[in-house]
Order: C-alpha cells, then structure tokens, then sequence
C-alpha cells in the first residue's frame, strides 16, 4: 500500500511510501502497529483510496512518539491499497508441526502453496528476485516434505512443484545464477519432459553458461514445440551467432581439406537454424 501520515493541519507528512515504485509489503498485526489504521485497513477494498483521522487512543496515544509525534496528537493517514494476500492459512500451516503438516488435506497444502507462489511472484514484478526465490523454495520445501502414499495425491504434487521449479530457475537467471536455473530447469523435465518453458530454460541457462552446443539442443527441442515463439528463435540466433564466434577462432587453424568440410557442415547448421 502507499500510505503518507500527517499531523493534524500539516502539510508536510512525517512517514511516506508515496514517492516509491514498489512500496514493501506490510503485515497487519507485525508491521501495521497502530490500531486505528489497521481498523481502517480492513474496510478497503483494492484499488481503494481512504483518509482517516485518527484520535489518540487509536493512533501514538497520550505520549505521542517524540520527537514527531506530539503527546495527544490526533494523526491523518491517506492511504492506497494496492492489493493484498491473506496469509492466514499460510502462517497457521508453517506453525504446525511436520507431523500436523502430514494430516493436513492436500487441498489445504495446495492453498497454501498457491499463496506463497503469489508471493514470489509478485516480488519477482517487482525485481526483488531474492524474495520472489525464498518464497518458490519455500513452497517446494513444503510440498517434497509432505508426505503421502496415495499415487493420486504424488501426481498433484508433481503438478504444483512444476511451476514452482520453472518460476524458481527464471530468478536464477535474473540473480545471473545460471547453474542453479539449470538445475532447476531439469528438474522441472523430470516432471515434464516436453515443457517448453522447461526447455527454454535450459537452453537460456546453457546460454549464459556459454555451453552453445547444449543451449542449442534444448532451444531447438523448444522450437518444435513452439515453431513461431520469438523469444525461442532469437535466443537460437544469438547462440548460432556466439557458435560462429567461436568457429570463426578455430577456422583459423584447420587444414584447408578440413575447412571444405567445416563449411558444408557449418551451412547445413545454419538451414536447419533458420
């Protein structure tokens, strides 16, 4: 939310997250400690835009905070609630036991899930990539620990950890981690072998890891999943173009028998490619 708190017939605000591009998230009960305004709080809709004056007893009280708050202050807050997730079942849950986990209903889990990975990923929009991580592996975590014999509830698990591990491999790469987003891009084929973001992943991995022959066979197993998908085809010309560096180096020291061969391999490359 964006929220600016003033004195009463002041203009100037003595807190403010209005001039930010991401405000943080603020937790009702931990990080909104006045009463008034988490009252207020709880009436707003998204989107919502409120002022509310608050008397001291709802506010700093009759000692105020000095030096910014005087005693008896009365406090106006503007505030806009961006959006909001509720947490609940995903504070209850984490304070259970691993035993109390396990008899929980897999519906539950996947609520719970489901929430932590809004979480990551509404961080992630926000380039705070290490946040948006801690929340997908703390998903998974949650899931690998939850234990259950029935193949119907394996294969739900198998469901959810997929996006979970594809989300958690495109923060690598944003963090320039690209042996972990390898790892967890391979991890996601496990579950699904023909995943085309899966793939993707790995060939953008093998790419950074400037591995070109192995980012080309995974972009090319892309490709014929997605034949007209860009973001495939111009990373596949960015690695044909780092191949061609790379050969153009070692052209130099070929025999000229073995250039000739060199080249009529090189073009069928590039046809097949293009």
């Amino acid at each position: 939310m964006y929220y600016s708190g003033f004195l009463e017939y002041s203009n100037q605000p003595f807190e403010s997250t209005a001039h930010l591009k991401y405000p943080p998230m603020m937790k009702l009960g931990r990080d909104v400690t006045l009463a008034g305004l988490e009252l207020g709080l709880l009436t707003m809709k998204k989107g919502e835009f409120s002022r509310f004056l608050l008397q001291p007893q709802y506010a700093y009280g009759e000692m105020g905070c000095p030096p910014f708050i005087p005693a008896a202050a009365a406090i106006l807050y503007e505030v806009q609630v961006l959006d909001y997730l509720d947490s609940g079942q995903v504070d209850e849950f984490i304070s259970m036991s691993s035993e109390e986990q396990s008899s929980v209903p897999l519906s539950t889990l996947v609520k719970v899930i489901n929430t932590l990975r809004s979480f990551g990923n509404r961080f992630f929009n926000q380039s705070r990539y290490d946040h948006a991580k801690d929340r997908y592996k703390q998903a998974i975590t949650l899931l690998r620990n939850w234990d259950s014999q029935n193949q119907l509830d394996k294969e739900k698990i198998q469901v959810a950890l997929l996006p979970l591990y594809l989300n958690l491999s495109l923060a690598e790469l944003r963090l320039e981690n690209p042996k972990k987003a390898l790892k967890y891009g391979k991890k996601a084929l496990e579950i699904d072998s023909a995943n085309t973001k899966a793939l993707f992943r790995c060939g953008q991995a093998y790419h950074e890891l400037q591995e070109f022959e192995s980012a080309q066979d995974y972009l090319i197993m892309a490709q014929s999943k997605k034949p007209f998908d860009s973001d495939i085809n111009n990373l596949l010309r960015k690695v044909a173009l780092c191949e061609d560096s790379t050969a153009c180096f070692l052209f130099m020291f070929l025999s000229s028998s073995c250039k000739s061969s060199f080249c009529s391999c090189y073009k069928v490359l590039c046809l097949l490619i293009s």
